[in-house]
């Protein structure tokens, strides 16, 4: 089977076994791999209404058919499972030699079950699979932990690890990778912890089956190569993601004090030209040309790797405009393996309930000692105030109660990334609308809405830009599995992805059909929610309340006085459900699931929720 291994590595910890079951080509075709893989899997295997963080959760690891191959961004593989965060399908990905190291042992997807008695690692090489104690490690960070693993096995491998935030089950915990990669911020993290695996560890020496090895090798070589010209001519990587701080502060877009405001005058102290002033070093994922990884010194010496979303929500969401005092709380939250956007708005969001008086406590904006403690007392679920938070915005405002639930920044429990929405109502679609909560890697619609269409409208036409973005975003690239980078920043055409597909695989393959399975996977993931929250309606798909709220309407700047419309966001939603093929509820119709090849997990999931 050209462009897949055709095997799944099914592993046991309760019973330290480990099998490797085969897929037919039926299967690979329809769900291609990655996220596909991961919400087919993760439908068909769990039982609704099991705890998250329970051993009938599973963990998994999938890679699509172009995952490791080299070419253009490639290194990236997608982790799964049912979400501690949010109770619904969540996954994330990350940069990792596992992307490679996977499928060279001989395998497509890693499926974890069960829970270890003690704190495990999960050592892989080819057919051979070892479960070893990982006692010596438990309860460090996740820096020692990739040194320890390093030490003993070589730079070569393909690690995924956790921190404390992980094994203490905090509810955003990530799995992290390399020097800075992190991924799985719906909570894939505490996935791991919750099942005593401290890490998993890969090495493939088997070659990965391609219809032509020697045309793939020759082509992606030369893109490689050719991607780094166009970067190195368009010089995005010199402020890297982070070149977009100074533009969301000039249209009011930039997430400040809790999201409450949408520009600072202090900005630019925490922009992508500060960030490259302070640059000593610069790193990237397996396979990259185009690296995004710039690394400062922190306050205190230490090397922390930055981007756009954890300056965005650790620096001026808190209202801290000291670079390495940033770069310091982004150092904390990566060697905890806690996810630094949840991080940010749940420590602004703590701030925020302390200042509306929801809460007591001597927590502040602009206090970058305080949130260095409460990070360590998250991660530890430290005292009752960290046990709180390591449960992240949603179930922090609903026990604080007093209105607080109205600006805990999160969309079904998934809090939101560095873009106010306050009056950006089809970025704000995008957040809501995302199959895993709101994350902005779905649908990063903000630039067309700013750049192309009126900010006022809530047309159709928004809605309609949601959906192809998240064809090509939270579809292609996660399934077959690939990095967005090229294409989003630098132009590096869509057509390239269905002639590196050809050549892996053989088949010949249209960017309409790559749409269609991307259609399929959203309306199973929808399947899933239903199957989870089996009462639900369409405010399952909205932002946060504070966004339509008047009195939080900027008083200066270009939106000044403006705000999201509840009845126009409705309208907009509608729009998007009437595209997509859902119904008033937005799940998807009879018709739809038909058409897309889903009907039987349509009938499955009817029980939880009539179908129309």
């Amino acid at each position: 089977m050209n462009g897949w291994t055709g095997q799944i590595l099914r592993v046991n910890l309760t019973a330290k076994t480990f099998n490797k079951e085969s897929f037919t080509e039926e299967f690979a075709r329809k769900w291609i791999g990655g996220r596909g893989f991961a919400a087919k899997i993760l439908f068909d295997e769990l039982a609704p209404g099991i705890d998250p963080l329970g051993p009938d959760n599973k963990f998994i690891v999938a890679l699509g058919p172009i995952a490791g191959i080299p070419a253009p961004n490639t290194g990236k593989a997608v982790v799964a499972g049912k979400s501690p965060s949010t109770g619904g399908y969540g996954d994330g990905n990350l940069g990792t030699r596992v992307a490679e190291q996977l499928r060279k042992a001989g395998y497509d997807a890693l499926i974890v079950e069960g829970k270890a008695a003690g704190p495990t690692m999960l050592y892989i090489e080819d057919d051979r699979v070892e479960f070893l104690p990982a006692d010596a490690v438990w309860g460090k960070g996740t820096y020692e932990t990739n040194d320890w693993i390093y030490a003993k096995y070589g730079k070569g491998v393909g690690v995924l690890n956790i921190g404390q935030a992980g094994e203490n089950l905090v509810r955003y915990a990530v799995v992290r990778s390399l020097e800075g990669r992190a991924g799985g911020r719906t909570g894939m993290g505490a996935v791991m912890g919750s099942k005593l695996l401290k890490a998993v560890v890969v090495k493939g020496t088997k070659p990965i089956p391609q219809a032509d090895p020697d045309g793939m090798k020759k082509v992606g070589m030369d893109d490689l190569r050719e991607v780094h010209r166009i970067d190195k001519e368009a010089g995005w990587s010199i402020q890297s993601t982070n070149g977009v701080l100074a533009w969301c502060n000039e249209v009011a877009a930039l997430p400040v004090r809790n999201f409450r405001k949408t520009h600072h005058a202090d900005a630019w102290k925490v922009d992508g030209e500060r960030l490259n002033n302070a640059r000593i070093a610069t790193y990237g994922c397996p396979n990259c040309t185009m690296r995004c990884g710039i690394t400062i010194h922190d306050d205190e010496g230490r090397e922390s790797e930055l981007d756009y979303e954890n300056i965005g929500l650790l620096g001026p969401n808190l209202e801290i405009f000291d670079l390495p005092q940033v770069g310091s709380l982004n150092y904390l939250c990566d060697d905890y393996g806690i996810d630094t956007m949840s991080g940010g708005c749940t420590l602004s969001f703590y701030a925020d309930a302390i200042d509306h008086g929801a809460v007591a406590g001597d927590y502040g904006f602009n206090d970058a000692a305080g949130s260095k403690k409460l990070l360590g007392m998250i991660a530890r679920r430290e005292g009752e105030i960290g046990n709180i938070l390591a449960e992240g915005s949603m179930r922090a405002a609903r026990k604080f109660g007093h209105g607080s639930e109205a600006y805990a920044m999160q969309v079904k429990g998934l809090e939101v990334a560095a873009y106010n929405c306050k009056f950006i109502p089809g970025m704000a679609l995008a957040f809501g609308v995302s199959p895993i909560g709101a994350h902005h890697k779905e649908s990063w619609v903000i630039t067309f809405e700013l750049k192309s269409t009126s900010r006022e409208s809530y047309g159709p036409e928004k809605a309609q830009k949601v959906i192809d973005l998240q064809r090509i975003r939270g579809g292609l690239f996660e399934y077959i599995v690939s990095c967005r980078f090229p294409w989003i920043e630098i132009g590096w055409g869509l057509e390239n992805y269905p002639k590196y597909f050809k050549l892996v695989s053989g088949l010949d393959w249209t960017l309409d059909d790559f749409w269609t399975i991307s259609d399929r996977i959203y309306s199973m993931i929808k399947l899933f929610w239903l199957r989870e929250y089996p009462g639900t309606d369409r405010k399952l798909d909205y932002p946060p309340a504070v966004w339509f709220d008047p009195a939080n309407a900027d008083t200066d700047g270009p939106i000044a006085g403006r705000h999201l419309e509840y009845d126009k966001y409705d309208g907009l939603l509608q729009h998007y459900y009437d595209l997509r093929g859902y119904d008033r509820r937005g799940i998807p119709t009879k018709a739809t699931l038909e058409r897309l090849g889903v009907a039987e997990e349509g009938r499955a999931a009817e029980k939880y929720g009539k179908l129309t």
